[in-house]
C-alpha cells in the first residue's frame, strides 16, 4: 500500500519547474502547480512537513498537511490581495529549518502543537505564492495548481517516512535524522542567502 502512495506522489510531484513569469507555461494551474517545485525552500518545508506527519502518525498523517494548506491558501489569499506581510524570506526559510530539525530529532509532541506549528509557517509559503501569481491568470486555477503541487510534496514525504519506518528501525531513523538535519543546514543557508 505504501509503496502505491509513494509512486503517486512522485508522479504528481515530478513536472517541468518553471515557476516564473515569462518562463515556460504561465497559465493557471500549471502555473501554479510549478510554482511550488521551482524553490527549493518549498519544496525541503513541505517534504518536511510530510516526513514529520509520517512520524508523529496517527492523525498527524492528514491533520498536519491539511494544516499546512489551509493556512496556506489563507496566505495565498493575503499576498493575492497585495496585503503586507513583514519576513516573508525570513520565515520560509526558518520553516525549513524548524521543520529539519522536528525530523532530525524525532520530535514527539501533540498534533495539535505540530498543526498550530506548521500553519504559522505555511502562511508565509502561501504569501509567497499569491504575491508572486501573476495578473494574467485565473486565482482560482493558480491556486488550485500550488494546493495539489503542494498536497503532492507532502504525500511524497509521508511516503518516504512510512517507507523508511518500515525499513529496520535503527537505519530507519538514523535516514530520517540525517535528512532532516540536512534540511536544517539548507534552511540555515537559505537564511543566509546562499540558495
Amino acid at each position: 500500500m505504501y509503496r502505491h502512495f509513494l509512486i503517486a506522489a512522485v508522479l504528481l510531484a515530478s513536472t517541468a519547474a518553471q515557476a516564473h513569469v515569462g518562463v515556460g507555461d504561465t497559465h493557471g494551474f500549471a502555473h501554479g502547480f510549478a510554482h511550488p517545485v521551482s524553490g527549493i525552500d518549498h519544496v525541503l518545508a513541505t517534504i518536511a512537513v510530510g516526513l514529520f506527519a509520517a512520524h508523529l502518525g496517527g492523525r498527524a498523517l492528514f491533520l498536519l498537511p491539511l494544516s499546512f494548506i489551509a493556512m496556506m491558501v489563507a496566505g495565498g489569499v493575503l499576498g493575492a490581495a497585495g496585503v503586507s506581510l513583514p519576513f516573508v524570506e525570513a520565515g520560509i526559510g526558518l520553516s525549513v529549518v524548524v521543520f529539519g530539525i522536528a525530523v532530525a530529532l524525532n520530535l514527539d509532541i501533540p498534533v495539535a502543537i505540530a498543526m498550530v506549528l506548521v500553519g504559522v509557517f505555511a502562511v508565509f509559503h502561501g504569501y509567497a505564492h499569491g504575491a508572486e501569481m501573476p495578473g494574467t491568470v485565473s486565482g482560482l486555477a493558480y491556486g488550485a495548481g500550488f494546493v495539489v503541487a503542494t498536497a503532492a510534496l507532502h504525500a511524497l514525504g509521508i511516503g518516504l517516512g512510512l517507507v523508511l519506518g518500515k525499513s529496520t528501525r535503527a537505519v530507519g531513523e538514523r535516514i530520517l535524522q540525517g535528512v532532516g538535519g540536512a534540511m536544517a543546514l539548507a534552511g540555515i543557508a537559505i537564511l543566509a542567502g546562499y540558495m
